[in-house]
């Protein structure tokens, strides 16, 4: 029989043998991948813990890494550790969490690296769930010791797994900020009471085939594949922060149709404090794109965007009258207040002026889109405590320094009274705090969808900061979380704070 073996296979024919013959099972989880001389010393040290060794792998698509990882697939991660004379039995685990293997396996042992002696220095903050799962079907966990080596460490310098920008850029940051310090601010962060104000936007996606132009005409033909909708606008911002405190409210107005409200609520009502109006007069955004995919990889191209949305869009007043009163309460009650200024008529003049005067710490995003080019310019503001702008909004705002972003973004700084970034895209992003610019690479260029890159970025550079971290921590967090949003198709899903904490931890190691 192959070392290699399916979870069912294990279950119903191997495991229940072994019981049989009373042998003990010790068990090991990883990504495992580059097998190093500190993964030998581990496996080879658990082997002499029991009697038979089972080694499972994560599954590609669950690797929390960043884009680009794993370096190896499954079947090669797999294959490496079988040709291990201590390793038994080698399978794929399914899922974010051992869980799965474990259920299957039940080891006698369950073998972790000393790293993971101290729950609190686990970044998933799993291995308490772990102990738990492994306890319950009667085994226990133990720790192995010896040198610690890094498979990232080696793959971001010996096998390129960075590029040259990343891994220069990454080795004078970890000059100045230590893993310790990121999870730091990230626990200060999970304190604060934020508060979200903006619109709230349906983002509809329609996939399809290109056909060609049509035979009498200038426009596209196209056959529809699927379609599928996602909760964008502030809703998105609001999901994104979820992940980092337990503490979000978000405050908008909406359209009044029973079946997206409801939708709201079933999603967000368990993680995220809502406090919605309802307008009979104007229904809920909704933003339509066409898309087509790239044959030969997982990338996606906009053909065509459509909207709803009002060329005056003015809610009643009884309804803006409501939204000003929750506005203030919620002010007084908030550390923080992310303003999202989609330009599309809830952030008004009022709501300005209000969040301006009160908000304790403000985190500033005006953005400009089709619907609004040119009229929802970040300079209506004259405060904010740090700000995201792209190189178009800079552009817009400052339209003399088109050619010199750095010296636009001082500007910028200077007419807010704040500290911010300036997203760029595959360029990366600039920071700025006291007329101090850095300079941060762009993470990934392994790109499906840009839609929504930059929620992400302001959503966690912009928490990072209300947490008292530099401004190039925040750039640094920013991008992180602007490149795993990239890998996700609109708003399908939030970006997680686990995720971005286990891609800082692969940058870190260079």
């Amino acid at each position: 029989m192959s070392k290699i073996i399916s979870k069912g296979v294990f279950c119903t024919e191997v495991n229940p043998e072994l019981k049989k013959q009373n042998k003990t099972v010790a068990l090991c989880h990883g990504v495992f991948d580059l097998v190093h001389p500190g993964h030998i010393v581990h496996l080879e040290q658990a082997k002499k813990m029991a009697d038979v060794l089972v080694v499972s792998v994560t599954a590609a698509e669950y690797v929390r890494k960043g884009p680009g990882r794993p370096y190896f697939d499954d079947e090669m991660r797999m294959k490496f550790l079988a040709a291990l004379e201590c390793v038994d039995y080698v399978m794929l685990s399914e899922g974010y969490t051992v869980d799965d293997i474990v259920e299957c396996v039940k080891p006698d042992i369950y073998v972790k690296g000393e790293e993971y002696a101290r729950a609190e220095d686990d970044i998933t903050g799993k291995i308490t769930e772990e102990k738990a799962l492994v306890e319950k079907y009667g085994g226990h966990i133990r720790y192995t010791t010896g040198q610690t080596f890094s498979s990232t460490n080696l793959i971001n310098t010996a096998l390129s797994g960075l590029s040259d920008e990343v891994r220069c850029y990454m080795e004078d940051f970890t000059t100045r900020y230590s893993m310790k310090e990121i999870r730091a601010f990230s626990e200060k962060a999970e304190s604060l009471k934020v508060l979200v104000v903006g619109d709230i936007i349906i983002d509809k996606y329609t996939y399809c085939d290109v056909q060609g132009l049509m035979s009498k005409d200038m426009g596209y033909s196209a056959r529809i594949q699927s379609s599928e909708e996602h909760l964008g606008g502030s809703v998105a911002i609001a999901r994104h922060l979820s992940s980092f405190t337990d503490h979000v409210t978000l405050l908008s107005v909406m359209g009044d149709e029973q079946d997206i409200r409801s939708r709201i609520f079933q999603e967000l009502s368990d993680s995220i404090q809502l406090k919605l109006m309802y307008s009979s007069l104007f229904p809920t955004i909704v933003k339509h794109r066409y898309l087509t995919r790239n044959a030969k990889r997982e990338e996606y191209r906009k053909v065509l965007a459509v909207n709803n949305i009002p060329e005056k869009m003015e809610y009643e007043k009884k309804i803006r009258e409501l939204f000003l009163g929750k506005l203030k309460e919620e002010l007084d009650a908030s550390d923080v207040v992310f303003l999202c200024d989609f330009g599309h008529g809830l952030i008004d003049e009022e709501v300005i002026e209000l969040v301006q005067k009160n908000a304790k710490y403000l985190v500033l995003n005006c953005q400009t889109n089709s619907s609004n080019h040119g009229l929802n310019i970040i300079t209506k503001y004259t405060r904010a405590d740090v700000f995201v702008v792209d190189q178009q909004e800079l552009k817009l705002a400052f339209p003399v320094y088109v050619n010199d972003e750095k010296a636009g973004l001082e500007k910028l700084a200077q007419h807010l009274h704040g500290s911010g970034w300036l997203t760029r895209g595959s360029l990366g992003a600039y920071g700025i705090h006291e007329g101090k610019i850095d300079d941060c690479p762009a993470f990934t260029l392994q790109v499906k969808d840009t839609v929504g890159a930059g929620d992400a970025f302001f959503s966690a550079a912009g928490l990072y900061a209300a947490a008292e971290a530099p401004i190039e921590v925040g750039t640094f967090m920013g991008n992180i979380a602007g490149a795993l949003a990239a890998n996700i198709v609109g708003n399908k899903e939030a970006v997680e704070k686990v995720n971005v904490l286990k891609y800082a931890n692969t940058l870190m190691n260079v």
